[in-house]
């Protein structure tokens, strides 16, 4: 309704204007050379609206037929970019589903249509690399970093790629041009971190280590492989500091109290992580101080006090008449059986507790006491091979002795350090599971 009332004003101006200059008077004359002109004043008027208006259209025609190459530049431009963008697209979806080989047809599209922008280069990149093409990935990386604006994600394929094939001094070079183009990424701190690991820079690792990182386990390595003693002892309580019941870690720090000759330190270090998690490394430790038998002898004849008894347990029988055999080692047995009671005086009524007082008391020909402790396992659920064979040892060639030897062929494994990731058992205890590579997994 608007518009037709504002035509309508306009067709009355119109019609007014045009009945305006028809009541005009007068003539007008024109004379240029051999041409003179003389007509109405309404005529002139007329004719000068109408040579107006054709050059305003000429005009128009004229900007339009300039302006035309541009605006034809600017419709392909237009058209690629639109069709640029769809490849992109089709291209990320490839990705996301895998297909190597249609991500790369896509990516090399949408650069054909786009140009070497940061994104259509990532994306040959990352289609190269899904492919299995590093070379090709590679370069398209490279070019990428060679970009100010786009450095990082140039800089950080190739760390990728540098990682997966294991050149590992390639890799902390990138990684030190990462961290200057774009400083304090926590990706690139988490990668770093691996890298350290791969490489066995343990005191690197533990110092891009974050808040979720296995500290303790990390601080034992750097404290193992460091060859500077008070380094190492700082490492080494470290560790034990952010996990008492990692053994290893006690270890580490107990060795090197008294290194230094903190006996008694190393002593308490060493009770503190027995009653956290009792492990016979611990006790192998404890009960043999400097001077004394070596950690993991068989002292009195019987198998290490630190491990598992050994396969001939079975044929020994170390009764008191055995362990009064010679003074010195008969003293000898008794304290370390005093030492074992001392160790296990904050958790008694672990099976490790009750394990070592047995096999400690039975060296020292306390045969009752070792009966009791032994039994005392049995009747807490450990239905493990060394039990079987430390009872077996115990009652001798009684018929108690034959039947614990048949347990002890079908019993349950003895324990041995196993990756809580895979699960992969291990013979020693290590800062990564060799099999995953899983930091701090094996318990």
């Amino acid at each position: 309704m608007a518009r037709a009332l504002v035509v309508l004003i306009c067709a009355v101006l119109a019609v007014a204007a045009a009945w305006a200059i028809t009541l005009l008077h007068g003539h007008l004359s024109f004379a240029a050379g051999g041409i003179s002109v003389d007509t109405s004043t309404p005529v002139a008027l007329t004719v000068l609206a109408v040579l107006f208006v054709a050059l305003y259209i000429v005009v128009r025609l004229l900007g339009v037929l300039l302006r035309l190459p541009r605006g034809w530049r600017a419709w392909r431009r237009g058209r690629y970019r639109a069709q640029g963008d769809a490849a992109v697209t089709r291209a990320l979806v490839a990705l996301a589903a895998g297909d190597g080989g249609a991500a790369r047809a896509e990516a090399a599209r949408a650069r054909k249509l786009l140009g070497d922008t940061a994104q259509t280069l990532l994306l040959s990149a990352e289609a190269a690399r899904l492919a299995e093409r590093e070379p090709e990935a590679e370069v398209a990386f490279r070019t990428l970093a060679a970009r100010k604006d786009a450095a990082f994600l140039g800089l950080r394929g190739l760390f990728r790629l540098a990682m997966a094939r294991q050149d590992f001094p390639a890799a902390a070079k990138l990684a030190s041009e990462a961290e200057a183009a774009r400083p304090g990424g926590s990706w690139l701190r988490a990668e770093r971190a691996r890298l350290a690991v791969r490489t066995g820079d343990w005191s690197g690792a533990l110092a891009l280590a974050d808040s979720n990182a296995p500290k303790a386990a990390l601080a034992t390595a750097a404290a193992n492989a460091s060859t500077d003693p008070g380094a190492a002892m700082k490492l080494a309580q470290v560790a034990w500091r952010a996990d008492p019941g990692l053994t290893p870690a006690a270890l580490a720090y107990a060795t090197r109290l008294r290194a230094a000759g903190k006996e008694r330190r190393a002593l308490a270090v060493i009770r503190q992580s027995w009653a956290r998690a009792p492990h016979p490394d611990l006790a192998a430790f404890a009960l043999h101080p400097p001077g004394g038998p070596a950690a993991g002898s068989r002292p009195a004849g019987g198998p290490p006090i630190g491990g598992p008894p050994g396969g001939d347990a079975q044929g020994s029988n170390v009764q008191g008449s055995n362990a009064q055999g010679s003074t010195g080692q008969g003293s000898n047995a008794l304290q370390q059986y005093q030492a074992a009671q001392r160790l296990t005086g904050a958790n008694p009524e672990h099976v490790e507790s009750r394990l070592l007082l047995a096999r400690t008391a039975l060296t020292a020909g306390l045969t009752g006491e070792a009966r009791r402790q032994a039994e005392a396992a049995l009747a807490a659920g450990l239905d493990q091979r060394r039990l079987w064979l430390l009872l077996a040892e115990i009652e001798g060639d009684s018929d108690g002795g034959r039947q614990a030897l048949q347990h002890a062929l079908v019993a349950e494994a003895d324990p041995i350090w196993r990756c809580t990731a895979c699960h992969a058992t291990q013979a020693t205890w290590q800062p990564v599971c060799p099999a995953c590579g899983s930091v701090g997994g094996l318990r």
